[in-house]
This record gives C-alpha cells, sequence and structure tokens, in this order.
C-alpha cells in the first residue's frame, strides 16, 4: 500500500462502534443550537411569544407537528406559525422537553400541561400529568379533577378520579365541588351501588345539603333527588324524626309515597324478598375485598372474648377489637357492614346479649338482647334481618326461634322449629332459612328443617346421609354444605352438600381434619373451615374446599386456637384497622 499502512487481509474481520452517547450528546448539542437561533427553521407563535425550533426536531417527536411539516399543509412551507388554543409557558416547556426528553410536573402547570401536551399528542407528557393528578387525589379536589380528566380525554384518570370520589363520599359530600355540581352528576352519585357509606343517613345528608347550598332553584328536584336515596335501608327512627318531619320532602306527594314504601319495608319484615327493589338494595364499594372474622370461642378452660380477622389479599390474620362479653358457643352473622355476636355462652351462663362491630371504628357495641338466652344456637341473616334458632338456655333444649331488625331495633318471635336442637347451625338459600342438624337432648340428628319466612312455617327436607351436631354449614354456588360436626361417637372429616332442586345429599372430598364445634363459610368461591375441635384439642387451623377441584387444602393458622367460634365474612374497603397486630403462620401445621 502506497503512503499507508499494511494492512492483513483477513476476510469479514471488522469491528462495530456504538456510542451510547450519541444521541444524548446530539440532542444537546441541538437544544444549544435552538438557544441561539443556529439552523433554526421554524418560529412558533402563540400570544406574545416567539420559540424558536428545528423543524425535524419537533416533528420526530410529535405526531402533530409531524402532521404539520410532512403533509401538504401550508405550514409545512413557512418559516413562522401561529398556534391558538395553547398556553405560551405550557408550548415553551413542551419543546424544551423535545430537545432534552425532560419536564417538571407540578401543582403550578399541570393544567395548563396537560391540554398542551393532548394537542401536541405527547403522550408521555400527558401521562406524567395525569399521574401527578392522580398523586394529589383529596376529597376537596378530586371532583374537580374529575371533571378536569373528562374535558381532556383522559380514560384513566377519570375512572381513578370517579372511583375515589365513590369510596370518599362522605368526605366528598361536604366540599364546596360538590355542592356546586349539576344536578345530573349528583344524581349519577347518589344512584351508584359502589357509593361508600357508613349507612343511608349520609346519603340522604349531601342530598338535602346540595338542595339548601341554592335551596330556590333546587327545590324541584327533590323528588327525582329522593328517589336515589335508599330510604328503606334507612331506621325507623331517622326515618320519622328526620325525613318525615322535613319540610323539603314533605313539600312533594311523590316524596310521601317514597316513604310509604319505607314504613311499609319496615313493617312488613316477613314480605322483605317480595318488596326487594333498587332502593332496599346494599350499597357495595368498588374496590372492597372480603375479610373473614373469627369472633370468640373458646380453649382449654378458657373462654375468649377476643376476635382476629383474616385478610385474603395478604394471608395474614390481624387482631381486631374486643367484644365487651367473652363468648363460646356464639352465633355470628353480617347485615350490611357490620358484625353482629349472638348469645352464646361466657363461663357461667347462657347469653340473650348481642353485640354489633363496626370495621370503621374498630369497636363493638351493645344491641338489643333476645327473647331468650341462647348458646349452641344457629344464627343467619336474610333480607336484612336477623334470625336466631334453637339453641341452649342453661336449662333445656330450645326449638323456638327469633328474628332481629337493626331498622327497628327489635326483636321477634318467629315460628318454632319442630325439633328442638342444640349445636345446630343454620343458613340461608334461595330466600329460606335452613337449620341443619343438632342435638335434641338426647340423640345427634341428621334431621333438616327449611323455613319460609313469607308464611313464617318451617317444612322438613331430606335427611342428612349422617348424623352431626356442632357441624359447620355454609351455602356455596346454589348448595347447602355441611361439614365435619359429631355424630354421637366420634368427631367426623366427612362433607356432604344438599341440592334443592332435587332434595338430595351427597358426599363431597372430607376434610382433612376431623372438626366439631367449628364454624364454616364462603368467601371468594371456596369454603372456609375455621377452628373446632378435633376430639382432643382446640384448633387454631384453618383449611378451605375449592368445589371446582372437590379438594380441601390448608390455610394460614388464627392466632388462637377457638372452639364452639363463630365466624362471618364482611366486604371492606380499608383494612386492616390501624395499629393491629398481624400475623402469618405456616399452614403446614395441618
Amino acid at each position: 500500500m502506497e503512503n499507508g499502512m499494511q494492512l492483513l487481509n483477513r476476510d469479514g474481520h471488522s469491528i462495530s462502534h456504538n456510542s451510547k452517547r450519541h444521541y444524548h450528546d446530539a440532542f444537546v448539542c441541538m437544544n444549544r443550537m435552538r438557544q441561539r437561533g443556529l439552523l433554526c427553521d421554524i418560529v412558533l407563535h402563540v400570544a406574545t411569544k416567539e420559540i424558536k425550533a428545528h423543524k425535524v426536531v419537533l416533528a420526530s417527536c410529535s405526531p402533530y407537528f409531524h402532521a404539520m411539516f410532512t403533509n401538504e399543509m401550508s405550514e409545512s412551507r413557512q418559516t413562522h406559525v401561529t398556534l391558538h388554543d395553547i398556553d405560551p409557558q405550557a408550548l415553551e416547556q413542551l419543546v424544551q422537553y423535545a430537545y432534552t426528553a425532560e419536564i417538571v410536573v407540578g401543582e403550578g402547570n399541570v393544567q395548563t400541561l396537560l391540554p398542551a401536551a393532548s394537542l401536541l399528542q405527547l403522550n408521555g407528557v400527558r401521562d406524567a400529568c395525569c399521574k401527578f393528578l392522580l398523586s394529589q387525589l383529596d376529597p376537596s379536589n378530586c371532583l374537580g379533577i374529575r371533571g378536569f380528566a373528562d374535558t381532556h380525554s383522559c380514560s384513566d384518570l377519570l375512572k381513578s378520579a370517579h372511583k375515589y370520589v365513590l369510596q370518599h363520599f362522605v368526605d366528598v359530600s361536604k366540599t364546596e365541588e360538590f355542592m356546586l355540581l349539576p344536578l345530573k352528576q349528583v344524581l349519577d352519585l347518589i344512584s351508584s351501588d359502589s357509593l361508600n357509606v357508613p349507612s343511608e343517613e349520609e346519603v340522604y345528608r349531601a342530598v338535602l345539603s346540595w338542595v339548601k347550598h341554592d335551596v330556590d332553584s333546587r327545590r324541584q328536584h327533590i323528588p327525582r333527588l329522593m328517589k336515589c336515596v335508599r330510604l328503606p335501608l334507612l331506621s325507623r327512627d331517622f326515618l320519622m324524626s328526620n325525613v318525615d318531619t322535613e319540610l323539603l320532602v314533605r313539600h312533594h306527594s311523590e316524596c310521601k309515597d317514597l316513604l310509604i314504601e319505607a314504613l311499609k319495608y319496615h313493617l312488613m319484615p316477613e314480605q322483605r324478598g317480595v318488596l326487594s327493589n333498587s332502593r332496599t338494595r346494599p350499597r357495595r364499594c368498588e374496590g372492597a375485598s372480603t375479610v373473614l372474622f373469627a369472633v370468640g370461642g373458646g380453649s382449654l378452660f378458657a373462654i375468649h372474648g377476643d376476635c382476629e380477622a383474616y385478610d385474603t389479599r395478604t394471608d395474614r390474620w390481624h387482631m381486631v377489637a374486643s367484644m365487651s362479653t367473652r363468648r363460646a358457643r356464639v352465633g355470628v352473622a353480617a347485615i350490611g357492614n357490620k358484625l353482629y355476636a349472638v348469645g352464646g355462652y361466657d363461663g357461667t351462663s347462657d347469653l340473650a346479649t348481642v353485640e354489633s362491630y363496626d370495621p370503621v371504628t374498630n369497636s363493638w357495641q351493645t344491641e338489643v338482647s333476645m327473647g331468650t338466652r341462647r348458646s349452641c344456637l344457629g344464627v343467619a341473616a336474610l333480607h336484612g334481618l336477623l334470625y336466631a334458632a334453637g339453641g341452649y338456655d342453661g336449662a333445656s333444649c330450645l326449638n323456638s326461634a327469633e328474628r332481629y331488625d337493626p331498622l327497628t331495633g327489635t326483636w321477634t318471635s318467629i315460628a318454632a322449629m319442630s325439633t328442638r336442637r342444640r349445636y345446630v347451625r343454620v343458613a340461608t338459600l334461595d330466600g329460606n332459612l335452613y337449620a341443619v342438624g343438632g342435638y335434641d337432648s338426647s340423640s345427634h340428628l341428621a334431621t333438616v328443617e327449611k323455613y319460609e319466612p313469607q308464611i313464617n312455617t318451617w317444612t322438613p327436607i331430606a335427611n342428612m346421609l349422617s348424623r352431626r351436631s356442632s357441624a359447620g354449614v355454609a351455602v356455596l354456588e346454589g348448595m347447602l354444605y355441611v361439614a365435619g360436626g359429631n355424630d354421637g361417637t366420634s368427631c367426623l372429616n366427612s362433607v356432604e352438600r344438599y341440592n334443592p332442586k332435587t332434595n338430595t345429599w351427597e358426599s363431597v372430598a372430607p376434610m382433612n381434619i376431623r372438626r366439631s364445634t367449628h364454624d364454616l363459610v364462603a368467601m371468594d368461591g371456596w369454603l372456609y373451615a375455621v377452628g373446632g375441635n378435633d376430639g382432643s384439642s382446640s384448633l387454631n387451623s384453618i383449611e378451605k374446599y375449592n368445589p371446582r377441584t372437590n379438594k380441601w387444602v390448608a390455610a394460614s393458622c388464627m392466632f388462637t386456637r377457638r372452639s364452639s367460634v363463630g365466624v362471618a365474612v364482611l366486604e371492606l374497603l380499608n383494612f386492616p384497622p390501624p395499629s393491629s397486630p398481624t400475623l402469618s403462620v405456616s399452614s403446614t401445621s395441618l
């Protein structure tokens, strides 16, 4: 090679060079050139501001500018372009972003930056603005953010903001933003099944506050608004002392009809299945998750007043507030967003007392006592009513039953069962109650009877395959399951289920552990068998049944061994309560 190096002739030999800083350094250089006005081929005019740039840079990152500069638009041949409907400061920040790939989104610029980014189709910046607004959601501003998201077609932010409004409705309804909402948006909110309210009283109060904010122009809307308030779910005291005495409500005949409907619902509890409509349906907050509560029970010579709850999302048990009374052989059921502990045994006497748990305040409060002392009773909820059947009063085995209405705070006797039953469990299926097995003071029972509220009558159905007292009873996918119990000779692990369509029982897979005095509950498509006694000791173990595979598998154990325990499930948005200890126990102890 003349005047050069002599290189070896090696076929295919080469070296690839890739500068990782090339793009960065090139854009830094182009941005400096932009700032100095070098090689700029476009000047953007917005209001009184002029912004110099390079068409190729703007077109490369913004579909809006790409279309402007590459299509047969007049702007493609111009060196000066005037933009409308965009904030000058926001445009300058977005042009800077085109060169640097960096932008700061904050309280001071998000409201101008988001529409500007939407116009220029800079979706990354638009998403960053939405992310910032999402982080700023608060009861005081969520309605404004929701409206802003709707205006600028930010569907994910709109959905999240709307969900936030529903979940924080009580606080939102007291804000100035809520008072300024148009009628349609108020109607949309208060008609939602997903509204998160501790009671329907909050919805009623929100409606009245909104109307009274501009009473002269809004009083005409009272009938439409009241149709969305679920008056039948208000307590009778509240209906009479607040709703019936409110002049704005009394002025409209349509509202009187709604009040009569609510009172009829209260006065005819046995007909609630027939009287059900959209105003009698409890609201269920979107985003709530199921939580299993284990209440009271006993172990060795101790009777428990403490309670714990299992969060399926985290596979953790949490201690929650203790009851005011120690209770074993207790009946537990859930109505709305409250848990009820009914009767039981405190170590000295059988109880008629009742208390309810409010997960929002993590506290128990005393309810009206039953007419009869009952331990080893069956308890279930149906159509917002609490039923207590059978049990033991300290002297004899009971066949009597009674019903509690939280709306009126009263217990009422209903028809007695045909058989005396203690250690009985009760479940609801297809609008009827089923009292399953038990002990009649002489023998363990295989008999089952069904209660129909509308005719106040118990009728026998097909006997179980086995005698069972202290069994677990629950309903899943239209079938009545009975697990474990005691047949008079031993503790059982066998399980059977009842098909109401054929009036027949069939066996399914047995539990892994023999259990009696446990409780059974359906949750998230599974059956959970909780605690109990295996014939020799109290249990803290849990197992769950999958009807699709017909198998039982172990679940995380409770803190405490609990026989004669009561279990129920609540749907909660915020769990666990603050400062509650947690436990995750290996399920291998099963």
